[in-house]
């Protein structure tokens, strides 16, 4: 039977024990400064019992709206006229979005189905994954139902302002799901979702693509494991994989941390869950019509050097073209290097880093190393950035970076476009892209430094292990190496005591041997 203090360290160190809500404007100094603005950290809308009139989770969701809406509203004067009149009117006006404009490029005001129908022009088909390319032709069927309705007549501008329209909407949902997610993935910080809520290039590069319907996906699926459904975290990361490539990179970090934790069945579950839920969706596609499925894989293979990677730096300051395929093979080299650098790291760090983490780690490292760093892009971490660096100030340092490159690569554009080359010259896009770089690799560093210094890590500062850990939260390690090795022994070591060796000569520090009485 254990005793009684064992008892209550083990109940200590239970990852199921309810632990009182974070207060970011308690713990947080830029926190706290910003909360003067509706009444200091206790806030005015406080009712005189000490309770509240909505939940974190609902306040966290309404704010991430607004801000969504008010991202439509800065693509006001592209809806108005700049998309339709002139190339460098909607970059001098920073409102740039695909979403009109593949309407009409990709076939969706003929009727042409995805990857079914080949379109005129050098494309063929369309170039994103099958989940993306249903979420893309569900919001056509919409705005073919407005036109039928009358809500928009035969004109090519106003067809065009209605799907964008559409397309808003549901990304406003995925937007919504996002805050949600991210607000309850750790039971006791939801006021760490407003980072998400408020964050300013998730506002600006909301509606230029439509990457939220994967963030969305990726989001609840970090909720599940959060929630041990591994099952669930599985399918909805397969299912996020058919939307966009990059949450496959999610299941990466599982790796070393399962290995370490010795939870093998529930990344393999994981694992083959992914797979097939990526399967279900795409086969059909596949076997039907396989010239179009495959479009999305050959272009990521054949696409150029494009906005926003440090190659495209390295080609404009050397005026030397890089070939495609040393480009590929070089950025997959450099993935996997990171992915075993983060092995050893997850394997020897003095306590087993969160998933969290890890997820943004691997995910920042793909886009970093990738031949195209788009502005939108931003949106895959910033989720993430809100669970494994809760901390306003890097989080904002980091958001004024890619405000910043936001600004720098259409001012850009407009310089290259148009014919009074009014904007950003080269060498000024070439500085906005090495800031973002440089942000993007400076939350990397602190998110290290927390991984090597857990007592640094706001999240473990309340004891919590892995809050958004699922399973790992809370369990013992099976494997380490290193320094993590040595301080399990010499923990060992302390626990058991002084050792005596019987019918030897005691050592320094050990008790004599009791000799018998007569």
């Amino acid at each position: 039977m254990p005793s009684a203090e064992e008892t209550s360290v083990n109940e200590d160190r239970s990852p199921r024990q309810e632990r009182p809500e974070v207060a970011p404007t308690l713990r947080d100094s830029v926190a706290r400064a910003g909360s003067e603005l509706i009444g200091g950290p206790a806030g005015r809308r406080m009712l005189p019992d000490g309770s509240r009139r909505l939940t974190p989770v609902a306040v966290v969701a309404l704010t991430a709206i607004g801000l969504f809406a008010l991202g439509m509203v800065q693509k006001l004067p592209c809806y108005n006229w700049a998309w339709f009149r002139g190339t460098s009117s909607q970059y001098t006006h920073a409102c740039y979005s695909d979403i009109p404009h593949l309407y009409l490029g990709r076939g969706f005001s003929e009727g042409l189905i995805p990857y079914f129908d080949r379109l005129p022009g050098d494309m063929q088909y369309l170039e994103y994954p099958v989940l993306t390319g249903l979420f893309m032709q569900v919001a056509a069927w919409i705005s073919d139902i407005g036109f039928w309705l009358g809500i928009s007549d035969g004109d090519v501008m106003q067809q065009e302002q209605l799907y964008w329209l559409v397309n808003a909407g549901m990304l406003m949902a995925c937007t919504a799901v996002i805050a949600v997610c991210t607000a309850r993935t750790h039971r006791h910080r939801p006021w760490d979702g407003l980072l998400v809520a408020l964050a300013p290039a998730f506002a600006l590069t909301a509606t230029i693509n439509w990457d939220l319907f994967a963030v969305a996906l990726t989001a609840a699926a970090m909720l599940m494991w959060s929630r041990g459904r591994v099952l669930a975290f599985g399918i909805l990361i397969g299912l996020a994989t058919a939307a966009k490539l990059y949450p496959v990179f999610l299941l990466a970090p599982l790796l070393p941390l399962c290995w370490r934790a010795g939870k093998w069945r529930e990344f393999f579950t994981a694992s083959l869950a992914a797979a097939g839920a990526w399967l279900v969706v795409n086969l059909p596609v596949m076997l039907l019509a396989p010239e179009g499925w495959k479009k999305f894989y050959t272009f990521s293979q054949e696409r150029g050097i494009d906005f926003g990677s440090f190659w495209l730096v390295i080609t404009q300051r050397t005026g030397e073209p890089i070939d495609v395929k040393t480009v590929n093979d070089t950025a997959i080299l450099l993935v996997v290097a990171a992915f075993i650098g983060l092995c050893v790291l997850t394997l020897t760090a003095p306590r087993r880093p969160r998933f969290a983490q890890l997820a943004f780690l691997l995910v920042a490292v793909f886009i970093l190393t990738n031949k195209v760093y788009s502005p939108q892009y931003v949106l895959w971490l910033i989720p993430l950035a809100a669970l494994a660096r809760p901390r306003w100030r890097d989080f904002l340092v980091w958001q004024a970076c890619e405000v910043m490159y936001f600004l720098g690569i259409w001012l850009y554009l407009a310089y290259t476009t148009g014919e009074k080359h009014q904007g950003l010259p080269p060498e000024g896009y070439q500085l906005a892209i090495a800031l973002h770089l440089l942000g993007t690799l400076y939350l990397c560093a602190v998110i290290v430094r927390d991984i090597l210094r857990p007592e640094r890590d706001g999240v473990r500062t309340d004891g919590s292990d892995d809050p958004s850990g699922g399973v790992l939260d809370g369990a013992g390690d099976a494997f380490v190496l290193g320094r993590a090795a040595r301080s399990e022994q010499e923990a060992a070591r302390a626990a058991e005591g002084p050792r005596v060796e019987w019918g030897g000569r005691p050592g320094p520090g050990t008790e004599k041997e009791p000799q018998p009485t007569a």
